[in-house]
């Protein structure tokens, strides 16, 4: 007997965490695969500041990227933290950023677009050795974010 699913089972919801802005470079490009043309953003220091991490961004980390023929860039994003107490956390961040082609094409010129104008959503993931910040081993974050011209602002939020 099928038993129909009455939603929400368990609604997430979303608790601030902070704000992270990093610096990034010039865009290198790797140029056109099979799946599209494959490229990464070297990613230099930054802030994280919010009610749940506090701290910088360690320099080093890259951006690494797809666009996709259909106009969707994919994200991947791997770079560490040092927060203020010194402790290290990694950062595993997936996405997607896309919209209207007249407004990426503003974006990649560097002009300042709206963040309301384009989708920039990423999933992350935290590991750390760190006893005093065990817990980011078990938390999902999304963060909606903002990309200038020579920085990326995320807004993290964890997932409950």
């Amino acid at each position: 007997m099928d038993i129909p699913h009455q939603f929400p089972n368990v609604v997430p919801t979303l608790v601030p965490m902070a704000c992270i802005r990093c610096e990034v470079g010039p865009l290198v490009t790797l140029g056109p695969g099979p799946t599209g043309e494959r490229r990464y953003v070297p990613l230099g220091g930054g802030t994280v500041r919010g009610p749940e991490l506090n701290g910088r961004v360690v320099e080093g980390g890259v951006d690494w990227q797809l666009s996709r023929a259909d106009g969707v860039l994919e994200i991947a994003a791997h770079y560490a933290l040092r927060l203020d107490d010194g402790s290290l956390v990694e950062v595993r961040s997936e996405g997607l950023r896309h919209g209207p082609a007249a407004v990426m094409a503003r974006l990649a010129s560097g002009e300042p677009v709206a963040p309301h104008e384009y989708f920039f959503r990423t999933l992350m993931r935290f590991t750390t050795g760190a006893p005093a910040w065990a817990h980011l081993n078990a938390v999902m974050a999304v963060a909606s974010g903002q990309r200038h011209v020579h920085q990326v602002v995320l807004d993290v939020f964890r997932l409950t």
